[in-house]
């Protein structure tokens, strides 16, 4: 096993290392470790004996190859994926190995990482991780588990059959592992950060504590935003025959996708189509900064010490805080609305067209259809949080071996199936809001309020009638999450977020 091949200290020293040999000499004589199993003045030794083991052909490097062969003789299995994972994330001069220098760089940075899991885990704070602790920390997660499976993980890690992990045993375990299990599922099944179908009204994302400490959460959320913007701007044509039926389709006026297209084409040129598209990619830097913000101090009143919260408690927390976001910039939504709804000449930009708003109509304006959109964010969050966890248990179930990783198109599925639901069980709230959002207030005529505009849709277009513009709206989910996934997964390699 690795802990053997660390603990033992051999005659032979690397390159750079014959002044720690002779000054550890004397120590070693006594005792072969020099009572440093976690490191100590023979660290380098042992890694320099652990290198020595794996480089198979004595060439100075290890390769792919090296490192299956010098596992299996070490008792470690490993799949050729994951060790090209292990070769390049320590491969600093791209050469294809691990020369000594990237190898000890490579075991440093991932026991770090190894060491902020661990106590992650560690919910007693005792040095050790037990069962409880296990189905504890999944649970925390969305992932249920029994407590045989728990034992079951415990009993793949356990050495000594104390049926508990301490971390040289946790440490050995994972050192040659590319992945830190448990946390990866927080890493790889990130669900509101990557899509973007036009409505931020998801639950926000859970972030590694590695993420957190190392600054790479600002850098998701960035990237985030602008795969946001490029979805957003890619679909806005769908977006804006959206908004037009719900405003202006019903069963007088029955209008067709097809004929919806050629209506606003006719009516402003090919351009048209993007209209409130530019205030939708605006209001996104702001929205989902203060939601961020939101989450993070809702999450310490709600989720008392853990580092993430329950469903339930995430649903709570995530709600509250896409209430707080879009209270903030409610304004923005009303502005996107009449954008993608006026006329060619009606509006020189948007100052212009929030001029004459307040002007005509005052204030109160900017806050039409505030209750229904309130109202909606808990349907959507909860349905779409619900559906994609559920979706996320069941494939990890049953199809999660070696890795959390669901793959792309895995991903994709669930972020499409789950952004589906949540949009069809708040759709009649999010019409009679767009609905009221486009009504300019006519001095001396009655305010028309969120109950009375149910009624009278319900009375004259019937239920069908809440969901008009629903057929534009899904045919925009499939493009809009492939389109923010492939951008956000560039725009992290670009802003240097760590590979996965």
């Amino acid at each position: 096993m690795v802990s053997s091949v660390l603990c033992r200290c051999v005659a032979s020293s690397p390159p750079d290392a014959a002044a720690a040999t002779s000054s550890a000499s004397s120590a070693a004589s006594v005792d072969p470790c020099g009572g440093a199993v976690c490191g100590g003045p023979d660290h380098q030794l042992r890694l320099w004996s652990l290198f020595q083991t794996l480089d198979v052909n004595r060439d100075g490097g290890l390769c792919v190859n090296d490192l299956a062969v010098g596992l299996r003789r070490l008792g470690l299995h490993r799949t050729e994926g994951e060790l090209r994972k292990i070769v390049q994330a320590g491969d600093k001069d791209l050469d294809g190995q691990l020369d000594f220098e990237e190898f000890v760089h490579y075991l440093q940075d991932h026991e770090k990482k190894l060491r902020l899991v661990f106590k992650s885990l560690d919910k007693k704070n005792d040095g050790r991780i037990d069962a409880q602790e296990i189905m504890q920390s999944l649970r925390d997660l969305g992932v249920k588990i029994s407590e045989q499976q728990a034992e079951k993980i415990l009993k793949s890690m356990d050495k000594n059959g104390t049926m508990t992990i301490d971390w040289n045993e946790w440490r050995d375990y994972h050192l040659l592992h590319p992945v830190e299990n448990i946390p990866e599922i927080i890493l790889y099944w990130k669900h509101s950060t990557i899509f973007d179908v036009g409505e931020n009204l998801t639950v926000p994302d859970e972030f590694t504590v590695e993420e957190r400490q190392t600054g790479m959460w600002w850098r998701h959320l960035v990237a985030g935003g602008g795969a946001g913007a490029v979805s957003r701007t890619c679909t806005a044509p769908l977006d804006r025959l959206k908004v037009l039926m719900q405003v202006h389709a019903s069963r007088s006026n029955s209008m067709c996708i097809v004929g919806g297209f050629t209506q606003m084409i006719r009516e402003g040129g090919t351009k048209s189509l993007w209209r409130g598209n530019g205030i939708n990619v605006l209001k996104i830097a702001p929205e989902s900064a203060i939601k961020f913000m939101a989450y993070e101090q809702i999450k310490r009143l709600v989720g008392s010490d853990q580092e993430t919260l329950r469903i339930h408690e995430r649903l709570v927390a995530g709600s509250l805080a896409g209430a707080i976001a879009q209270s903030s910039i409610y304004p923005m939504e009303v502005l996107k609305t009449r954008m993608a709804l006026r006329k060619t000449g009606q509006y020189s930009g948007m100052l212009d067209c929030a001029r004459k708003i307040l002007a005509r109509e005052g204030m109160a304006a900017f806050y039409k259809g505030y209750v229904p959109n309130m109202l909606g964010i808990i349907p959507y969050a909860g349905i779409d949080l619900a559906v994609y966890e559920t979706l996320k248990n069941a494939w990890l179930q049953r199809y999660a071996v070696n890795s959390a990783d669901p793959g792309v198109f895995v991903l994709l599925a669930c972020g499409t199936m789950s952004s589906t639901c949540g949009q069809l069980a708040s759709y009649p709230l999010a019409l009679v809001r767009t609905r009221m959002q486009a009504q300019a207030s006519i001095e001396g005529a009655p305010e028309v309020t969120m109950s009375s505009l149910f009624r009278q849709i319900l009375r004259t277009e019937g239920a069908f009638g809440l969901y008009r513009g629903l057929a534009p709206n899904f045919m925009k989910v499939i493009p809009a999450v492939s389109i923010s996934y492939v951008v956000y997964e560039n725009l992290k390699i670009t802003l240097g977020v760590q590979s996965r």
